[in-house]
């Protein structure tokens, strides 16, 4: 596990949770497959409730996801891939991902929102189509808080269960963990080099 997220999950409880997947939003090296995971753990442990995890892990995962709507919404198609075509390596970002998205959402339309939020990979950047199409604000919420709740609450659902052998998962799994997460940072920092030396 990231003994970081672990430590602000267990600092501050649930504004830590939130602010977790607000953070999982805009970096998605840090997947809310490891933060929700745990703080179902916890929750197991007695120290958070299953449904305020539910809660604030859902909020915050969709106030991550609502400026990529305004941003669709405020700059448009042809400036967002100019854009990442100049910074989106910071993010890990390229126009094909933007491009997923848009499939995503012209096949299913406005409920390429809801759907989209059970695809990794598809879960934030759905909000860009969805604010150039300029969707109904309050409707993109509405379908955003339902498709991100069924996900986070499948997540945390399963750490809880999980959380009953906890000392053995923690076991098993923090070496591996450090493993995984030394090897994100070195692709990361090899992607960074090589979209930089390779942008026209």
């Amino acid at each position: 596990m990231l003994d970081w997220a672990k430590t602000i999950i267990q600092a501050i409880g649930y504004p830590g949770i939130a602010l977790l997947m607000v953070i999982e939003n805009i970096f998605p090296p840090i997947p809310s497959e490891v933060i929700m995971p745990f703080a179902g753990f916890v929750s197991e442990q007695g120290g958070l409730s299953l449904p305020g995890v539910i809660i604030s892990g859902t909020l915050g995962s969709v106030l991550g996801t609502a400026p990529f709507y305004f941003i669709g919404y405020k700059i448009g198609e042809k400036k967002i891939h100019k854009w990442v075509n100049r910074h989106g390596y910071w993010l890990l970002l390229t126009n094909k991902d933007i491009e997923r998205a848009q499939s995503w959402f012209e096949r299913y339309d406005t409920f390429a929102v809801l759907l989209g939020r059970l695809i990794p990979g598809v879960r934030t950047l759905i909000s860009i189509p969805a604010g150039i199409e300029r969707m109904n604000f309050g409707y993109f919420i509405v379908l955003s808080l339902l498709g991100s709740g069924l996900w986070v609450g499948t997540l945390a659902y399963l750490g809880r269960v999980l959380g009953r052998h906890y000392d053995k998962v923690e076991h098993y799994l923090g070496p591996v963990s450090y493993i995984v997460i030394g090897g994100l940072i070195i692709w990361y920092v090899w992607h960074i080099i090589r979209r930089y030396f390779t942008k026209p």
